[in-house]
């Protein structure tokens, strides 16, 4: 037996976002492009709060800032609208204050709209809270947001996508719901790719999101955050990190990945921590570590970050 969780509603198709009525003196949640790309036009929203400096790879701080500065203000609902910044930020917070989310992907590769995760930096590093009423109320995916993303934030979300439905795959936790849903979010996204489809994207996204959020990412995303640490993004990390532990564990998509990652043309990583100190880091993943299809050690996770370093 397995059970399934996911937003209470889902909106997709083009435009969908700029034709959701949205509830007056709701927050909006995003970064500081948002104005530049005129993401609050095209959603046509009304007599709204704003918080609009959200950080890559964003602090916990950053959600305090946000409580904080508008504690004394009558909030209807959060708006997340950006990419998994500004995603996790709007999710984190509105568990917290209790107000229903409406959750808006501008760069797909995430998932983070449909899924019950917030990822935030505590204290230096990359941290991963659980909690189901992180759930969307409202999950819109809207492909509008694609059409003038730059190329490079085009790359990092795909592979993310790409690393999440892949090792959700391989997971543990995975059911032949998740697998089903996992396998045919990376054939969307392969193909989305390769052929430079790219409003394939948010299907390929959402689907893959689905997919992991009801089992988990593994060693490669325990993997990059080291790398995160240290300043390289996300999906970055995860072309190599991904790419290693699919080696690692014989996943059946460790040749199709490594294909992206070489069609994507991401440069080389390489990590400056001490690499014992980063290992003892990673193995203390347990959400990752523990649902990785095979057994991992410190000796195995030493020798995939030297094979990195010495790409």
């Amino acid at each position: 037996m397995f059970q399934i969780k996911q937003p209470s509603h889902i909106i997709i198709g083009e435009n969908s976002s700029k034709k959701f009525q949205f509830p007056e003196n709701c927050l909006v949640i995003t970064s500081s492009g948002s104005r530049k790309r005129n993401w609050l036009e095209h959603l046509e929203i009304e007599n709204y709060l704003l918080f609009e400096d959200v950080e890559p790879n964003p602090s916990i701080e950053t959600t305090k800032r946000i409580i904080e500065k508008f504690s004394d203000s009558e909030i209807s609902c959060i708006v997340g609208l950006g990419g998994g910044s500004s995603l996790d930020v709007s999710k984190f917070i509105a568990q917290k204050l209790k107000k229903k989310k409406l959750l808006i992907p501008t760069t797909f590769g995430s998932g983070s709209e449909v899924t019950r995760i917030a990822v935030l930096n505590v204290n230096g590093k990359k941290t991963s809270f659980h909690d189901d009423n992180m759930f969307a109320d409202v999950a819109i995916i809207d492909p509008f947001f694609i059409h003038d993303t730059p190329l490079d934030i085009i790359k990092n979300s795909a592979i993310d996508a790409c690393a999440q439905c892949t090792e959700g795959f391989d997971s543990k936790l995975g059911n032949l719901y998740t697998k089903f849903l996992c396998n045919n979010a990376f054939d969307i996204l392969e193909n989305a790719i390769l052929n430079e489809k790219y409003e394939l994207l948010p299907l390929g996204s959402l689907i893959s999101g689905l997919g992991f959020g009801n089992c988990s990412t593994t060693l490669g995303h325990a993997l990059s955050y080291v790398f995160s640490n240290e300043g390289y993004s996300h999906g970055h990390a995860l072309a190599f990190t991904t790419q290693m532990a699919h080696k690692f564990n014989s996943s059946r998509y460790e040749s199709r990945f490594k294909n992206i990652v070489e069609t994507l043309g991401f440069e080389k990583i390489h990590l400056l921590q001490n690499l014992s100190d980063a290992s003892d880091l990673i193995l203390n993943d347990n959400k990752h570590i523990d649902n990785n299809p095979k057994p991992v050690m410190k000796e195995n996770i030493i020798k995939i970050l030297e094979t990195i370093n010495s790409l």
